[in-house]
């Protein structure tokens, strides 16, 4: 597994090594990720896809689990380049022998839609999102896709590419992030109103990854790897406040040509993992809980009629 320390990486490998033989390549800049990555049996390697020096990794892995990423900051198309798109093809190439390999990619591919509301499906044109956390990543994530599907074929590799939406859950995740906000009496500011996604708890994710293996496949299987509801940073922010008893403060700084809104098609994901099974007002409450246990005034958001209609559902219905 690559990115093994990482948000969405390191759940699912602690959860593989109660039972498998589990190596986790990371760069290890934080020595507290190696020590957290040791007491989980996991095996560490300290590598930098970038640089294609494999030392020290065996290239007889029956899966690969590719989560690393380069979400650089500014306009240096490079590193990002060589990490996310160069750094695939040879981490492929290295484990051409793998029965299957999972490639995570990210919704930032899909080109910008002028729709808030607008549903990407795997067949919705691509191009550049224009992220301003990391200019040079969709990009650079468009060109890891090309590299995958180059590999699958050339290696006759089984692969799935699977375009993460927005992931979240104890270890993380952009509403996670707003929670914290939230925790700390800041201002959580987003890019449109409504600002949606299509948001999967980290237990769905942990759930479906072995079912996105099973389902890899040369030419490479591409699929949308996201949760089953539709809902706005707005409404999250809201909920979560109303369970830790704060009134979210939402500032709404429109940003041209990027996306305005991340809904994801899950149906051909539905096909293969079944649907998801925490819906993501629970995933919130959890999330909640185990970031903040001593800010969680409600054990549940709003009863009423009216407060249980999310107002993304209304402003659907507006739109």
């Amino acid at each position: 597994m690559t990115g093994v320390a990482g948000q969405i990486a390191f759940p699912i490998a602690r959860m593989l090594a109660v039972d498998n033989e589990v190596w986790g390549l990371a760069r290890f800049g934080n020595p507290d990720d190696k020590t957290r990555v040791v007491d989980a049996n996991i095996t560490p390697v300290v590598c930098d896809l970038g640089t294609g020096n494999f030392d020290g990794v065996p290239g007889d892995f029956t899966r690969v689990i590719h989560l690393a990423a380069n979400m650089g900051p500014g306009l240096n198309y490079e590193p990002a380049i060589r990490d996310n798109a160069e750094g695939t093809g040879l981490l492929l190439q290295h484990c051409r022998s793998a029965r299957s390999v999972l490639v995570m990619s990210t919704h930032s591919v899909y080109k910008p839609q002028d729709d808030p509301m607008f549903e990407f499906d795997e067949s919705a044109p691509l191009g550049d999102s224009n992220s301003t956390h990391s200019p040079s990543y969709s990009v650079s994530k468009i060109g890891q896709e090309a590299v995958a599907r180059f590999c699958s074929r050339s290696f006759d590799l089984p692969v799935t590419i699977a375009r993460m939406n927005a992931s979240y859950g104890p270890n993380g995740g952009l509403p996670a992030l707003h929670i914290d906000a939230l925790a700390a009496g800041a201002e959580i500011t987003t890019r449109w109103d409504p600002c949606m996604y299509s948001p999967i708890y980290e237990d769905d994710i942990n759930a479906q990854f072995s079912s996105l293996l099973d389902a890899a496949s040369s030419p490479a299987t591409i699929v949308n790897w996201a949760g089953d509801e539709p809902v706005s940073a707005q409404d999250w922010s809201e909920y979560a406040g109303d369970l830790m008893g704060i009134k979210a403060r939402i500032n709404v700084v429109p940003i041209e040509n990027t996306l305005r809104g991340s809904i994801a098609d899950t149906t051909r994901r539905s096909a293969i993992t079944g649907p998801c099974t925490v819906d993501w007002r629970e995933g919130i409450r959890r999330t909640v809980a185990a970031r903040h246990p001593d800010r969680l005034v409600r054990k549940t958001g709003p009863s009423s009629p009216e407060a249980a209609t999310s107002s993304g559902e209304l402003r659907r219905r507006v739109l």
